[in-house]
């Protein structure tokens, strides 16, 4: 049985934290590519915050410096923790795992269900 759970959104007033969490289930997420994405209404959908197969964390200019993606492996679960969140972070965030074979085709993409991020007063 596969899953891939996400949960932590909510509503939030500028300048508070929030930490998103995607919990794989059978899958091991150690092995996996991993990112956050986001997507307000109107807008295309952004990058976050990924880690490469490598081991190389990268983000979007927007959230330099105020989110952190990290991954637990003994909890098989990937978080996103959100500081000092301004109105413009107000998305739906998802999350992702793919897998890659050595020529870079896909073997597998597992997405979770999304959940909504608001920052307002």
């Amino acid at each position: 049985q596969l899953q891939f759970v996400e949960s932590g959104g909510g509503l939030v007033q500028p300048g508070g934290s929030l930490r998103l969490s995607c919990a794989a289930s059978g899958f091991t997420l150690e092995y996996y590519a991993i990112g956050w994405f986001r997507q307000a209404p109107g807008k295309e959908r952004e990058g976050v915050a990924t880690i490469t197969s490598g081991g190389s964390t990268n983000y979007g200019d927007s959230v330099k410096g105020r989110f952190t993606i990290s991954r637990d492996n003994a909890k098989n679960t990937m978080y996103l923790q959100m500081t000092s969140l301004k109105p413009e972070d107000t998305a739906v965030y998802y999350c992702n795992a793919n897998f890659r074979n050595r020529w870079g085709r896909i073997l597998y993409d597992y997405w979770g269900q999304g959940t909504q991020v608001t920052v307002s007063s």
